[in-house]
């Protein structure tokens, strides 16, 4: 299927590592020009050097995105470089495990800077040229929004907020012919993951019964398969009436009876 992506900018924030880095090389094998938006330069770089030797297209712009400055910043230079952009990919964040008990104030807030209001920062200041675009924005959420988790309410809000915005943004971006939908993660191993995991005591035997919850195929989502629905919902392909949707792409883990036996 021909995506029509060629050539079209697509910001990711948090592009260098994980699902960020898995949607950028899925753009740049489909001819795309990701823009990697990521604190860390040096991380950021390695991801290009990665996706040049491979014959694609890459950008990359620092920027801390807790900061609500380095968000104007970060589209200020991508239009500098390109001129345009054609999608955005909301993807940065980290669950932190700020909760209610042992919370607070300031750890609650800080987390809604990490995970939520850039969100809607780098969608403000992206939208004009999207407008001229008619582009297309995905927001990359958590089951943690549906299913909760525990210890985590910062995180969980966030994530109720990236669906609220999703379905809201697709209402009011409807006059621009912008599509916005989401793609909801639920066990998708990442370096974050991994780090999560190692954490644990009887790490393999945690990893193992996660595995046995998940009914398809009682393995964890790949970054490439949250990257291939991602894709998919900023290309054309997607352009006919798809817009406010929750995709889970999630081996059917929120929606399906995890009691499940395999086959």
């Amino acid at each position: 299927m021909d995506l029509q992506l060629k050539d079209k900018v697509v910001i990711v924030t948090g592009g260098a590592k994980g699902i960020g880095e898995g949607i950028v090389r899925v753009l740049a094998k489909e001819g795309a020009i990701p823009v990697i938006i990521g604190r860390n330069e040096q991380d950021n770089l390695k991801t290009v050097n990665a996706i040049l030797a491979e014959g694609g297209k890459v950008f990359q712009v620092a920027a801390e995105l807790t900061k609500p400055a380095d968000t104007a910043k970060a589209v200020e230079a991508v239009l500098a470089e390109f001129g345009r952009i054609d999608g955005l990919v909301n993807n940065a964040g980290v669950n932190d495990g700020i909760g209610l008990e042992n919370g607070s104030y300031e750890g609650f807030v800080e987390s809604l800077h990490k995970n939520l209001i850039h969100y809607y920062l780098m969608a403000h200041h992206a939208l004009p040229a999207l407008k001229a675009s008619k582009g297309s924005i995905v927001n990359i959420g958590s089951k943690v929004a549906s299913t909760g988790q525990g210890g985590t309410s910062a995180y969980a809000a966030s994530n109720g907020g990236r669906n609220a915005l999703t379905r809201e943004w697709a209402v009011e971006l409807l006059p621009y012919e912008i599509r916005v939908n989401a793609v909801i993660v639920a066990e998708c191993y990442t370096p974050l993951y991994q780090n999560w995991i190692n954490s644990i005591p009887n790490s393999e035997e945690k990893l193992a019964s996660i595995k046995a919850k998940i009914p398809f195929g009682q393995r964890m989502t790949t970054a490439e398969e949250i990257a291939n629905a991602t894709v998919f919902l900023l290309s054309n392909a997607a352009s006919g009436h798809t817009t406010g949707q929750l995709v889970h792409v999630d081996g059917g883990y929120v929606h399906l009876d995890r009691s499940i036996s395999p086959a």
